[in-house]
């Protein structure tokens, strides 16, 4: 297993890496509204997106930048999605993407053309973009570059966001110390299928771009799509992963040892990232992880984990402190994946509540004393086949309805 170190810096913790985050107006409130990465020489560039067919502009023209596998640049808004904006939204989103190219060549920062930009929104649909106001936020954002500035980034994509998500590690191939950066964002609008939130991520890596688009899908298929808190899928979504080579080590590729300490390393930011989406969940007090063992398969394993994780009877009976095991082994029952009806375990925490899918004696108050916990941990074993899938979820609360009821307003 790779040994990872947890640092500070977020995505411009590794060497090369410059961040801004500045308000431009786009958010009534006058917080942080603009974000910019910016790596100092081309990065390879790898990104996932999200399957909802409502896809934004923003999304629509990155799909297209990033198939040149360089970019230099994300820049990314948030309180406006411009999302089902029509074709002023494709208009406005390539011009988002001119305009940074054009600032940053401005500053002499390098001979950077709008298909090395990858661009992100985030916030409330169907509003067109405040042009006039993004333009100044990015020029603003270009201007206060520093390697200092991940904070600022990570707080300017936030929307229902209580608190900035960001994180950086080091981690050694042969006798190189490698860094990996990230910042993510999200609360609600959390489902799978990618990418549930907007994430960006760092490197000094060397890696071929083959093997970074193959690792990053790996790694968004074990963190990023294994979390929910409602069930909802954002029309902005997307993860990138921008990796500029400056470490100077040698160049990784596919099917290599050194591609699998990469992927161990990728997986554990990653993971960590999706983890703090789930922690701040919309009007969430529980960070529930769901462990699907023995399944015939691992696709089963997982549409019985988000069955579970997805059921608001079985995370509004967590947010009372309720141990209702019925509601959890009757998801089960209707996920439409393979089970044997008759030979299904439960444990909450360590404690076993149900053996051959039949509720057992149990102490309720250390049940009751578990289920006050901030973080529960709930083990199904369908005793089927070895697949394995964890997901992490959130209870359902009363502040969730109040947060979405008023969102707009």
């Amino acid at each position: 297993m790779v040994k990872v170190k947890v640092i500070s810096g977020g995505v411009t913790a590794p060497r090369g890496f410059k961040a801004s985050g500045v308000s431009c107006g786009i958010k009534g409130s006058g917080r942080k509204d603009v974000a910019l990465i910016f790596s100092e020489v081309p990065a390879i560039a790898a990104a996932v997106f999200t399957t909802n067919k409502m896809a934004a502009p923003p999304i629509l023209i990155s799909k297209k930048h990033v198939q040149e596998g360089v970019a230099q640049a994300v820049v990314i808004n948030s309180g406006n999605a411009n999302s089902c904006t029509g074709r002023r939204g494709i208009t406005d989103a390539i011009e988002m993407a001119k305009i940074t190219a054009g600032e940053l060549r401005k500053k002499c920062l390098g001979k950077i053309s709008p298909y090395q930009i990858l661009l992100a929104s985030t916030g409330i649909i169907g509003v067109p973009l405040p042009m006039d106001n993004l333009k100044r936020g990015i020029q603003n954002a270009v201007i206060s570059l520093s390697y200092d500035a991940h904070l600022d980034a990570a707080e300017a994509i936030m929307t229902t966001d209580s608190f900035p998500k960001e994180m950086a590690i080091e981690f050694k191939i042969g006798n190189k110390t490698l860094t990996l950066g990230g910042m993510t964002k999200g609360a609600g609008m959390i489902a799978p299928n990618m990418a549930t939130t907007l994430s960006v991520l760092t490197s000094d890596i060397r890696i071929s771009h083959s093997c970074l688009k193959r690792a990053l899908r790996k790694s968004v298929d074990k963190s990023f799509n294994m979390i929910t808190v409602d069930g909802e899928m954002s029309t902005n979504d997307m993860v990138v992963i921008l990796a500029n080579g400056i470490a100077q080590n040698q160049e990784v590729v596919e099917d290599s040892k050194d591609a699998l300490i990469f992927q161990e390393a990728l997986d554990f930011l990653t993971q960590e990232l999706a983890k703090m989406v789930v922690r701040d969940g919309e009007g969430a007090t529980k960070f529930i992880e769901i462990i699907i063992r023995g399944g015939k398969s691992f696709g089963d394993a997982k549409t019985i984990a988000m069955t579970v994780a997805n059921s608001n009877l079985v995370k509004t009976a967590f947010f009372g402190e309720d141990i209702n095991w019925g509601r959890i082994i009757a998801s089960i029952g209707h996920s439409g994946a393979e089970i044997n009806p008759h030979d299904i375990d439960i444990y909450l925490s360590h404690h076993q509540i149900v053996k051959g899918s039949e509720g057992l004696p149990f102490n309720e108050g250390e049940i009751k004393e578990v289920l006050k916990d901030k973080e529960i941990r709930v083990t199904i074993d369908l005793n089927l086949g070895d697949s394995i899938a964890t997901v992490w979820t959130t209870d359902l609360s009363y502040d969730y309805v109040k947060i979405n009821a008023a969102y707009k307003t």
